[in-house]
């Protein structure tokens, strides 16, 4: 439709967290270290690409994190491990099978059931947490280590306790991060605020569609398939 068929693209599809040997679009791809080779584009953008609108102001919400994943990752299950009946969580594991803890085992949450808490874990699965963009567009903060991995949403562009609330990779230090924004609600206010502009560039969709197709004709002009 906007590129001569001769044209010739190679795709990486799923979770990918490595760097191909040759250009390629990819949905993911490692933060850190050469990526060039990796061109993401937003190839699931009714799985990642969703947005709320959060009436519940974030003083009202529980004063707790939430959380809802398959976990069969270690460092997911490292997380579950340490947290999961910690006063401030409440988290739980959907997956019921390909597990040795049927005790973390919950049904699943709706999104308007998360919007009831404070606080949204963000923790990344395979490649990136894909609840991630919902969440920034959200009333909550979105609680997570520093990312590995990015998509078309640029989370390697995201700043720790700018957008999202930080943790560190060992979780350590959870309950003083949650406990500090539960009592600076100015700062957290901040932080959602600051969430909500960065969200703002994806919704224009006209935007979004044009940066895709230049996105593409960079593509052909790097693998010299156009001048």
């Amino acid at each position: 439709r906007y590129f001569p068929n001769h044209l010739k693209t190679a795709f990486l599809f799923g979770d990918v967290i490595h760097v191909p040997e040759i250009p390629s679009i990819a949905k993911s791809r490692p933060i850190n270290g050469d990526n060039a080779n990796s061109v993401t584009l937003n190839l699931e953008k009714v799985r990642h690409f969703m947005f709320v609108k959060d009436k519940k102001k974030f003083q009202d919400k529980k004063d707790k994190l939430i959380g809802r994943a398959v976990v069969t990752q270690p460092h997911r299950i490292k997380f579950w491990e340490m947290y999961f009946k910690h006063p401030l969580c409440n988290i739980g594991q959907t997956n019921k099978n390909n597990t040795n803890h049927p005790e973390w085992i919950v049904e699943p949450m709706t999104i308007d059931e998360h919007l009831e808490y404070k606080f949204i874990l963000c923790i990344e699965g395979n490649d990136v947490a894909t609840n991630l963009k919902w969440v920034m567009s959200s009333n909550s903060l979105a609680v997570m280590p520093r990312p590995r991995y990015e998509t078309w949403f640029m989370e390697g562009r995201l700043i720790p306790n700018y957008h999202y609330v930080e943790i560190k990779t060992d979780y350590s230090d959870l309950e003083d991060r949650l406990t500090y924004y539960i009592r600076h609600i100015d700062e957290a206010l901040q932080i959602i605020e600051n969430a909500h502009q960065y969200i703002a560039q994806f919704r224009d969709k006209k935007r979004e569609d044009l940066i895709s197709l230049l996105t593409l004709q960079k593509y052909f002009k790097q693998t010299k398939q156009m001048k």
